[in-house]
């Protein structure tokens, strides 16, 4: 696929690296190299590519930084040795996120990630379409309680239990998370081994964290790709 796209990386070596990569494995046409933001800046307000490859860990201006000022739907790869901002570089238009050192059976997988993404769509990823009960009961003592799915905040696993947690109250569940899951479909989600969540009870997304009311819940690595597939699909 002919794609055109530029690095920004103020590591020399790790722009010969990504250039090697690009040449070898596709045919992408690699418009500039850039070695700080400002640099990257100016390039782009005379020239149009398809998606940039971004460090983060930068001089001057980080690639974070950078981000903010690109136009609202420049594609990034985002291209670095920390993986703590993988989650925040989802609330730009990211394609994908590499993490440094850049192997080549990495830079393949990505590779095919980007060429699809600028395929005309197909069918993609969306929560199962299939709604779930509004409501389900939870046995407490000899009472058993009606709990709205729509007022579940999260659930977390507890060895054994699962804690339910609603905006009203906290209750204990003899049953294992993966079996809750399995019951559950759109808008509940795995994202971590020990929590689902409810991604319409979410309040924002920082640090590979996001919050539900006052709850602090992490992102794995593992559920994170699946994640952010459907954050994306409600960002403007």
């Amino acid at each position: 696929m002919n794609l055109s796209c530029i690095i920004i990386d103020d590591e020399p070596d790790a722009v010969d690296l990504m250039e090697l990569l690009i040449k070898q494995s596709t045919t992408w046409v690699l418009k500039a190299k850039c070695y700080d933001a400002l640099e990257a800046l100016a390039f782009l307000k005379m020239n149009q590519v398809d998606f940039i490859f971004l460090d983060i860990n930068m001089p001057k201006l980080t690639g974070m930084e950078l981000a903010t000022l690109l136009p609202p739907r420049t594609k990034i790869v985002f291209t670095t040795a920390y993986s703590e901002y993988a989650v925040e570089s989802y609330s730009f238009q990211t394609i994908d996120y590499l993490l440094k050192p850049i192997t080549l059976k990495r830079f393949l997988a990505s590779v095919e990630k980007i060429e699809q993404h600028f395929l005309k769509p197909g069918p993609e990823y969306l929560p199962n379409a299939e709604q779930c009960p509004e409501f389900f009961f939870v046995k407490s003592g000899k009472t058993l309680r009606k709990i709205l799915l729509k007022d579940i905040l999260y659930f977390e696993g507890e060895k054994d239990y699962v804690r339910l947690a609603t905006g009203q109250e906290q209750m204990l569940i003899y049953r294992r998370l993966k079996d809750v899951e399995e019951q559950l479909t759109s808008p509940f989600m795995r994202v971590h081994n020990s929590y689902i969540i409810n991604y319409e009870q979410l309040s924002k997304i920082e640090d590979n964290h996001i919050y539900i009311a006052d709850k602090r819940i992490p992102v794995s690595e593992k559920f994170r790709e699946r994640f952010m597939e459907v954050i994306n699909k409600n960002k403007f």
